[in-house]
């Protein structure tokens, strides 16, 4: 049962909308369009938006842009955002929607982590147990922190000896992908993909990593398997305040 609004705030809602997709002022000649609007509709709302603070105008160039309020909101919200409580709750759906036992790997003291998992849906299924470090070369998990993560980091805790010519072309090859998979790489017979979740600075702040027997998991980027994990590390993403990495990563998992 859909619960009644004020079609007021929902029509001058759209204002805000068109600015946080845009991420840069806009003229008003340019605002109300994309807010569905005409000019002098939308001018009486970006006056009471004024006044609020959600929405402020620039002296010189006139141009509107989120306001002080707007921003603070953003921050008191990604505050609230913690990324392992988050991306666990959405674990159960996708072990469903991969047919695989899933996991949330983050970087600690001597590598990628898992620090949460659920199991396959199925009677025969991989597990991952909490706390286990994770091959960097040998996992799709590792090599999606070593595609993103600072190397001088990832040095610190692999050493040099994880870098050679072949890694950085398959590094290269997992940021344009924008996910990671391996076919019996560390253990024969086991595969796994991995997909990468963004705050808001656009750092890499865990993976999404399902691993199941090689026989029985399609682990081809245009896969169920891989599309379901892309679209939730996207969606994640995007809660997290990382707008334009989220969006890139939605269109390559819809593709």
């Amino acid at each position: 049962m859909s619960q009644r609004g004020i079609q007021s705030i929902e029509v001058g809602g759209r204002l805000l909308l068109a600015l946080a997709r845009a991420g840069r002022p806009l003229a008003l000649k340019d605002l109300a369009p994309a807010a569905d609007m005409s000019a002098a509709k939308a001018h009486p709302y970006l006056v009471s938006f004024g006044k609020l603070g959600l929405i402020e105008q620039d002296a010189a160039s006139g141009h509107y842009g989120l306001g002080p309020l707007a921003m603070q909101l953003g921050l008191i919200s990604l505050q609230q955002f913690d990324p392992v409580r988050l991306a666990t709750a959405r674990l159960p759906e996708l072990a469903v929607a991969t047919g695989q036992t899933v996991a949330i790997a983050v970087w600690g003291s001597h590598g990628p982590t898992i620090v949460r998992t659920e199991e396959a849906p199925s009677p025969v299924h991989v597990t991952m147990r909490h706390g286990a470090v994770m091959s960097l070369r040998g996992t799709a998990s590792g090599r999606l922190f070593a595609a993103h993560l600072p190397r001088v980091v990832v040095v610190a805790a692999a050493g040099r000896g994880v870098f050679d010519k072949a890694m950085d072309q398959e590094l290269a090859a997992i940021r344009k992908a924008g996910f990671s998979h391996v076919v019996d790489a560390a253990v024969p017979g086991v595969s796994g993909l991995a997909a990468p979740v963004f705050d808001g600075s656009g750092t890499l702040v865990l993976t999404l990593t399902a691993i199941g027997a090689t026989a029985n998991f399609d682990t081809q980027a245009g896969g169920v398997p891989a599309r379901a994990l892309k679209r939730c590390a996207a969606e994640l993403t995007a809660q997290l305040g990382a707008g334009a990495v989220a969006a890139a990563a939605v269109d390559s998992a819809a593709g």
